[in-house]
């Protein structure tokens, strides 16, 4: 354990994932930045006749791994800034108006959408003691593509001074 500037103790063995993803139900898309309070693997199930079952639901574990507190508490008070919440991996974006109004149905809390964190998340919970966390700064909308909008130069600064703000803590 160390203590950072801010007076917290930290855990010095883990991880915090971070890249740019796109925006779910608004919640993150004003200010650009997104801290996971944890990481749902949004398609990891079955499509049925009633529709999509997570892994939950079809009793073959979790789609959702919470985010290490004191990495999340560490994240909250180095970019007091962004938006906490859901963060949704999943393995093929979201591209369509209709998977956009599936996914915020499924997912109504969920402030972003990426493809990496759960597994990294789920790699951490592999080994004993190494903490977990997910930050994301937006780029782009879910739903469907226009490239035209996409903010990715952007996305990728404020990920960099994310990670500059937490170098300091």
């Amino acid at each position: 354990m160390y203590e950072c500037r801010c007076g917290c103790p930290q855990a010095v063995r883990g991880g915090v994932v971070g890249g740019d993803c796109r925006w779910v139900c608004g919640a993150g898309r004003d200010r650009g930045l997104v801290v996971a309070t944890e990481s749902v693997a949004a398609d990891l199930g079955a499509e049925g006749e009633d529709g999509f079952q997570s892994v939950d639901e079809l009793g073959f574990g979790t789609a959702r791994l919470d985010a290490d507190a004191d990495v999340l508490r560490l994240l909250r008070i180095a970019l007091p800034e962004a938006v906490g919440g859901p963060v949704l991996t999943v393995s093929t974006v979201t591209g369509t108006a209709r998977s956009k109004e599936l996914v915020e149905k499924r997912h109504p809390d969920a402030v972003a959408e990426a493809m990496e964190g759960f597994g990294v998340a789920t790699a951490a919970r592999l080994w004993s003691g190494t903490a977990f966390g997910e930050i994301r700064t937006i780029s782009n909308a879910v739903g469907p593509r226009d490239r035209a909008a996409w903010r990715i130069p952007q996305a990728l600064a404020t990920l960099r001074e994310a990670f500059q703000a937490l170098g300091e803590r």
